[in-house]
């Protein structure tokens, strides 16, 4: 409570100070609405820039005195967590249409940990499927089986694919947890692209026998993987900055942390049951199906008694970066809608703590600050366009018989602008710092390496702020009126297309284009003042295709800028990762090998069920024939999903497309399968 008590008198106090010199800058100093509005969304940003700051402060101060004394890690040293016994854990893996040798991979480099640990017999692992897109389901079970055979884990790894995908990803855990859940004392969750050590989750486990009292165990994932410009910043920024405001965060919270959803551990029993989700019963956006399931979590565990612990001191717990900005913002749209769903509950969920309360506020406020930024940016232009076409109004305050001399200060309005980029820049500032006094500079490439990281860094920075403001202010809107408003169709590429960007970056292109013009007419002192958020939204195009781009990536790499530690001194973890493809590449579709090979045909027979008779029945059989007689590519999804659901029609489908004619289309996939296997034939 000192600490968080400390934390709010300081956001406090500098907010205070950034709203009184906001007002003095402003010529009314607040005496007409238009102005009150400005320094109340000024002091609004202002606060939420100042936590971040301060934590990162006391993040930087934690990591010079070696660490939060506090900690779970500094108070069970490995000399008292190796005599700890384990306990029965599940390792669950909830996907839905991921890439399938990256996913599975990343499955199998965890179980190999594990195993090489010892310890293995403590482990069950499920792949909790909702994938829709039957190449996507086929190829899973295909993987899960030649993960069995490889590992031996028959009776150990289990897959399961729901019929019915309610819920969302929470859903899916929730069916597990019906199903399995009492065999378990705890559940590690994992997400598609997850990477976790063996030691790693036995220390985990090992915590949490030691503390009764914690519900729910998070570590600090480390991006990994990165091969495209956009990801590389991501992955160096999460590997600089990331330590200084874990710690910091993870001091201020203690034991009423937030759940990040993956790369955490949970104690399942009273997971089961304080933690289910409600539907949401109010109106429009707060109704319905919750859409971010963590934060949720964390606090209905910590509203039973429980404690939430953030541990940024474990290792080797990994995630990867999306690949492009394109790919970020759609992920964003969808957590957008998410936690603004969370002033619902952070305002009428009975008995939660007020920390559960303020993170559900800061997760909000991640999103709502971008039009809250927008508005300030559209209020600024106003009171500019008023005082220059305007002439000056001497009593703006209406019926009060005293005039109110307007004034200006620039400098004043350089010193707060300045004061900003303080509070924004510090904090990296002392991650650099910190990098160098822990001797990590090695990692990144040498000092003059890190600089040239860090100046990269910055601009891409600048360049992605402006273009996210404007991408979460649409999807905020869109979230709170309930309408969807689609500028362009979603890139499915490796790297974004110049079609793709130019068409989702048009509209906040032309809208920057014409307020920096109407700026330039207006005062061309104004608009210098915008263009940091003009300019960058002008080249939004050219931006999201060139972050996008693998080959200027590694063109960096080569040049050791945004370089980590990974890269520079190796993972056993990444390397059996990289370097085992589960699958080979098929000449075929998923679905004609589910037909036409005899392993995978009964596997996938194994999995499926048995639809009965009745009008069902009927339609599996005209579903039969025409895949028979036409090819898989005639039927639609619903009805791939249906036919090869079926075991019936999988063993019937498998004997009569192999006594197809060579001439037919089951015939000619029977050659080309022929000549994968003997290319000679």
């Amino acid at each position: 409570m000192l600490r968080r008590g400390v934390l709010t008198l300081l956001v406090v106090a500098q907010a205070l100070v950034g709203a009184y010199y906001m007002a003095s800058v402003l010529p009314y100093h607040g005496g007409n609405l238009l102005e009150q509005a400005l320094i109340g969304l000024f002091t609004l940003l202002f606060t939420w820039i100042t936590v971040g700051f301060w934590i990162g402060l006391y993040g930087f101060w934690l990591r010079r005195l070696g660490g939060d004394p506090k900690s779970l890690l500094r108070r069970h040293p490995d000399t008292v967590l190796l005599d700890t016994p384990l306990a029965r854990t599940a390792i669950v893996m909830p996907i839905y249409n991921e890439p399938v040798n990256r996913t599975l991979g990343g499955l199998r480099t965890i179980y190999r940990s594990l195993e090489n640990s010892g310890q293995i017999e403590h482990f069950d692992f499920f792949i909790l499927s909702d994938s829709r897109e039957p190449d996507v389901w086929l190829s899973e079970q295909a993987a899960w089986q030649q993960l069995c055979d490889e590992l031996g884990a028959h009776g150990r790894l289990f897959y399961r694919r729901r019929t019915l995908n309610m819920n969302y990803k929470s859903g899916n855990v929730a069916d597990f947890l019906r199903r399995w859940g009492r065999s378990y004392e705890y559940m590690a969750v994992m997400d598609a692209d997850s990477l976790m050590g063996g030691d790693t989750l036995l220390k985990m486990v090992r915590l949490m026998q030691r503390e009764p009292n914690i519900g729910i165990l998070q570590s600090c994932p480390t991006i990994i993987n990165a091969q495209s410009l956009f990801a590389r910043v991501q992955q160096f920024a999460n590997q600089v900055y990331g330590p200084l405001f874990s710690t910091g965060l993870a001091a201020m919270q203690l034991g009423e942390a937030a759940f990040w959803g993956h790369n955490a551990i949970i104690r399942v029993a009273p997971f089961m049951r304080h933690c289910g989700l409600p539907h949401l019963r109010g109106p429009g956006l707060f109704s319905g199906p919750i859409a971010s399931h963590d934060f949720v979590e964390a606090a209905f565990m910590g509203r039973a008694g429980y404690e939430v612990w953030l541990e940024p001191e474990l290792s080797h717990t990994y995630e990867e970066s999306p690949p492009s900005l394109v790919d970020e913002l759609t992920r964003d749209k969808r957590w957008s809608k998410g936690n603004l769903q969370h002033l619902w509950l952070m305002l009428f969920e009975p008995r939660l703590r007020m920390a559960h309360r303020m993170a559900f506020l800061n997760g909000i406020l991640s999103y709502l600050a971008s039009p809250l930024w927008f508005a300030f940016l559209v209020l600024t232009t106003i009171e500019t366009t008023r005082l220059v076409l305007w002439p000056t109004n001497y009593f703006p305050l209406q019926y009060s018989p005293f005039p109110l001399w307007p004034e200006w200060h620039p400098e004043w309005a350089i010193g707060l602008a300045s004061s900003v980029v303080f509070l924004l820049f510090f904090p990296k500032l002392l991650a650099i710092v910190d990098v160098l006094l822990s001797g990590r500079r090695r990692v990144h490439g040498g000092f003059f390496s890190l600089l040239l990281s860090i100046v990269t860094e910055i601009l891409v920075s600048a360049l992605l702020a402006p273009i996210r403001m404007l991408a979460h202010t649409r999807y905020v809107l869109e979230a709170l009126f309930n309408v969807t408003l689609n500028w362009a169709g979603q890139n499915r590429s490796d790297e974004t297309r110049w079609i793709d960007a130019l068409l989702n970056q048009a509209p906040g292109s032309i809208l920057a284009g014409i307020w920096a013009g109407f700026a330039w007419w207006l005062d061309p002192m104004f608009f210098f003042w915008s263009l940091p958020v003009a300019l960058p939204l002008i080249l939004a195009a050219p931006t999201s295709v060139l972050l996008s781009k693998v080959g200027i990536g590694q063109a960096l790499r080569r040049k050791r800028i945004l370089m980590v530690a990974e890269e520079q001194q190796g993972s056993e973890l990444l390397e059996d990762l990289n370097s085992h493809q589960i699958l080979p590449e098929f000449g075929e579709s998923a679905v004609v090998r589910a037909v036409l090979d005899p392993v995978m045909n009964r596997v996938h027979q194994a999995t499926a069920r048995s639809h009965g008779g009745g009008a069902k029945h009927q339609r599996l059989k005209q579903l039969r024939s025409r895949c028979l007689e036409l090819g898989p590519e005639n039927l639609n999804r619903a009805e791939k999903n249906l036919l090869l659901t079926d075991r019936e029609s999988l063993a019937w489908l498998h004997r009569e497309c192999w006594r197809t004619p060579a001439e037919s289309y089951w015939g000619q996939a029977i050659d080309n399968r022929i000549r994968q296997i003997w290319p000679a034939a």
